[in-house]
């Protein structure tokens, strides 16, 4: 069953909590069907209300999770009640854990490659039983795309885990799922880099008390550019509050 989807400031987001999102890309699987899945946050939803191409993207998305608190609360003002958050790299690392236990292939396809590699070894460090079906680095070019796609259906792989960033990712997955055999492709952004330790997440405190972008924002003071976006984004919340 498809989750509920709705538009936060015109822009789709799916109503799922962890469990709910793993339950459902797992009857993707056994249903032999495909699912794209990516992150939203409020940047994202600033930038795909700029971008035709990116919000025609996410709309034919098969999974918008909310990554981010601010869609979580912009969606409690419709009054639609999310449960919790459902973070990027959370959920693939869940999907690992799905794949052990009923021998699914996962690809890793993105970051550097002793990064990759590095990110492999963790995973099947943690979960014996995974079968990482393939891997490849993201620094390949688009004359490359078609030999990327070969090996990943090659490999037999389930779950493909697509760090390539965003949008470059997003982009990545539209042009290419439907030459992709594979059921659930996810783009996890950095999420390799976190799994092979060069990027830490924030402690559990700031996660539970949802100041996990302020974490980051003080670990990594260049994200402040990016971060421009968030009055954007409550402006925008709020003047849709208005007019409904």
């Amino acid at each position: 069953m498809q989750p509920e989807r709705i538009k936060i400031c015109d822009v789709p987001l799916d109503c799922v909590d962890m469990k709910s999102a793993v339950d459902h890309l797992n009857s993707v699987i056994t249903g032999g069907n495909k699912c794209s899945v990516f992150a939203m946050n409020p940047e994202k939803v600033i930038f795909a209300n700029k971008n035709n191409e990116i919000k025609s993207i996410l709309s034919n998305a098969g999974l918008l999770i909310p990554d981010g608190i601010g869609v979580v609360l912009a969606a409690k003002l419709q009054g639609v009640k999310i449960k919790e958050r459902v973070p990027g790299c959370e959920l693939a690392v869940k999907l690992c854990e799905l794949a052990e236990k009923n021998n699914y292939g996962v690809f890793l396809l993105g970051a550097k490659e002793e990064t990759n590699l590095i990110a492999s070894e963790k995973l099947i460090e943690k979960y014996p039983g995974l079968r990482i079906s393939g891997r490849n680095n993201g620094y390949f070019t688009d004359e490359q795309n078609g030999e990327i796609v070969k090996k990943i259906n090659d490999s037999g792989a389930h779950i493909v885990l697509v760090a390539l960033g965003s949008p470059k990712q997003e982009k990545w997955i539209e042009k290419h799922q439907h030459e992709i055999n594979a059921n659930i492709l996810q783009g996890v952004g950095g999420t390799l880099d976190v799994i092979a330790g060069n990027v830490k997440r924030a402690p559990s405190l700031w996660r539970v008390t949802h100041l996990e972008w302020l974490y980051r924002l003080l670990s990594q003071p260049q994200r402040i550019f990016r971060q421009t976006a968030l009055p954007t984004f409550v402006w925008q919340v709020l003047t849709s509050k208005v007019r409904s």
